[in-house]
């Protein structure tokens, strides 16, 4: 390994076998959707323990796909965090629903049932739909949300695109992240900087077969071929036999689908999550002991009591303003040491956007996180001496020590 290799906050860890399983779709007879994409979603649902699991080509599609299956729509409003990617209140807004916005926990910058409860009330309609966020890794209350939700008559969608191999304690039970125990869909990015790559890709999982029948319209045109489906057989039928070519679209969609050749290489993955995850809290623990001498200037990333978070950020906690620092000179000092952090995330009601369409909302919370939150380097090709390395770096950085 080169001793002082550039660090990104997180890439991914593509093996032999990774792309052996790439290569054998490239030899083979499907580049598009063909039988690698039904043997990973089989192998997906089974690691999950969930009824349905459909891939498609990011996790912004499949955001996007599990607004529509279910029917939110002008006058529905749709609770989201402050913190998180834009894709998140982007799905509300491709079906025309209306975003409230809700604060997060100042220190975890995770949704909570507060948070949620008090969006609520300000928002000018019914709520049809809630979408906790599990930030980092570790879970957003799933069971306080969920009891919440349920009071305002809303569906739960996860966006767990950060908590692939996340699991969590709720009454009594320990539940995986994906398999739909409080919620009636979860969806995941498979972006290489995530636990498993799958190049651009995303995955949805539910236990709710309608739900998954219409997702799995949506993300191919909306194009049906189950004869017992059609609106209009007649036009499919010669002589009472269904037409090989024919189909329906009752309503549109997307082309959403993923490819073989994503496919493969995510399957080989996936059957690396157990280690893929456990290399990362290996990290995180390191981590989190090596900083403990820079507290309270800098803090670990909170770890929720009965959740084992499959950590997709390591973001910590810095007191810039303490320190007298800007944010972006630190940043660009530790990159030309061969460092490399990001902020997850910028409030998305201060984008252009959403100032442009309401007004921004009191968010002591997400104000708090986001002036403070860095991610440092976390994937599981780290070795024990880079984590050292990150952490002196930023000591010194910081003013306090190497």
């Amino acid at each position: 390994m080169m001793a002082d290799r550039f660090l990104p906050y997180g890439r991914h860890v593509i093996e032999d076998d990774d792309v052996a399983a790439v290569a054998e779709v490239l030899r083979g007879d499907w580049l598009t959707t063909g039988p690698a994409v039904g043997a990973f979603e089989a192998d997906f649902a089974a690691a999950l323990g969930v009824r349905h699991a459909l891939a498609c080509n990011s996790g912004t599609a499949a955001l996007h796909m599990a607004a529509h299956a279910l029917g939110l729509g002008p006058g529905d409003h749709v609770i989201v965090p402050a913190i998180t990617f834009l894709a998140t209140a982007n799905a509300a807004v491709y079906v025309g629903a209306e975003v409230v916005f809700a604060d997060v926990d100042a220190e975890t910058g995770a949704l909570t049932a507060e948070t949620v409860r008090a969006a609520a009330k300000r928002a000018g309609g019914p709520v049809k739909a809630v979408l906790p966020v599990h930030l980092k890794g570790p879970v957003a209350d799933p069971r306080g949300i969920a009891d919440v939700a349920e009071s305002l008559g809303a569906a739960i969608v996860e966006d767990a695109c950060h908590a692939l191999g996340t699991t969590y304690s709720a009454n009594g039970s320990v539940s995986r992240v994906g398999a739909c125990a409080h919620s009636r869909i979860a969806t995941f990015s498979l972006h290489p900087v995530k636990t498993i790559a799958m190049g651009e890709g995303g995955v949805v999982t539910t236990n709710d077969s309608r739900l998954a029948e219409r997702m799995r319209r949506f993300r191919s045109h909306g194009m049906v071929h189950d004869p017992q489906a059609w609106q209009r057989a007649d036009q499919g039928l010669e002589d009472g036999v269904p037409a090989p070519w024919y189909y329906e679209m009752p309503e549109p969609g997307f082309n959403y689908r993923a490819p073989d050749l994503a496919c493969a290489l995510a399957r080989s993955q996936l059957r690396k999550l157990d280690r893929f995850v456990a290399r990362r809290e290996e990290l995180a623990t390191l981590y989190d002991r090596l900083l403990a001498r820079l507290a309270p200037h800098v803090l670990p990333p909170v770890r929720v009591e009965g959740c084992a978070p499959g950590w997709h950020l390591y973001a910590v906690r810095i007191d810039f303003a303490g320190l007298g620092l800007r944010r972006g000179d630190v940043m660009r000092a530790l990159r030309e040491r061969g460092i490399g952090t990001q902020v997850h995330y910028v409030p998305v009601p201060w984008q252009p956007y959403w100032r442009n369409r309401q007004a921004a909302p009191s968010l002591p919370g997400a104000e708090h996180y986001y002036a403070r939150t860095l991610s440092l380097p976390l994937f599981p090709g780290m070795e024990e001496g880079e984590v050292a390395r990150v952490v002196s770096t930023l000591a010194g950085t910081l003013g306090l020590g190497g």
